[in-house]
């Protein structure tokens, strides 16, 4: 199978993708890993890539599709891949699925966790980081054993910038007006099944959603 994972910040993307990518024998390929590794890798396509990362500047659509679909192409996992990050607009979306289809390569299906923006606000805004260690505790699901402490090391709990509120609902905009698109670009598409779970109880319940949705197209 050829998957891609999609879902707002916080939604547990990460979690769901190794555990799915463990129960299907799946090849997982986040975005952020594809891009260093092409970089580091030397090829013409990594110093493309390079010369736009190292001049702190977005890379063109065009330049990312050619680094997801190669990527894909060159994927051997038995089971196959899981995309996860990839595409974010639906601009990616069309042109990745046009290289995929030219190389014989199609998607297979869409999976979807959602989940909704007061939980997710919930989650990311609660997390306090032991700052020498980068140990992850939350102030509801995981508390430390005193209150803002490490377990460990007893130094100050902190909030990163990328937890405060301000920024995750800024990050849940740009999530509902670029990447939630792409759900209904393949839904409308009627190329493939887009399989969606309810992303709001506990990571176990959903990875058992995920993994019987994905298994019936299996069989």
């Amino acid at each position: 199978m050829r998957i891609v994972l999609m879902g707002p910040p916080g939604a547990g993307k990460g979690t769901q993708a190794k555990r799915l990518a463990e129960q299907f024998k799946m090849e997982h390929l986040s975005s952020g890993d594809i891009f260093r590794a092409e970089k580091a890798s030397g090829s013409a396509l990594g110093e493309e890539l390079a010369r736009y990362m190292s001049a702190g500047q977005l890379v063109p659509d065009d330049t990312v599709v050619r680094v997801m679909a190669k990527a894909v192409r060159e994927s051997s996992a038995p089971g196959g891949l899981l995309l996860d990050g990839f595409p974010r607009t639906v601009a990616q979306a069309e042109a990745l699925n046009a290289q995929l289809a030219e190389a014989g390569t199609p998607l297979d299906a869409i999976a979807v966790i959602r989940v909704d923006d007061g939980l997710i606000v919930e989650r990311i805004t609660g997390r306090r980081v032991a700052p020498s260690s980068g140990k992850v505790y939350h102030v509801k699901y995981l508390p430390p054993k005193r209150d803002m402490v490490d377990d460990e090391t007893g130094e100050a709990l902190v909030q990163r910038d990328d937890d405060k509120e301000e920024v995750v609902r800024e990050r849940l905009a740009t999530y509902h007006k670029q990447t939630a698109p792409v759900i209904g670009f393949y839904r409308d598409l009627g190329e493939l099944p887009v399989v969606e779970v309810n992303g709001n109880g506990a990571p176990d319940d959903v990875t058992t959603m995920l993994v019987d949705a994905l298994g019936r197209l299996q069989s």
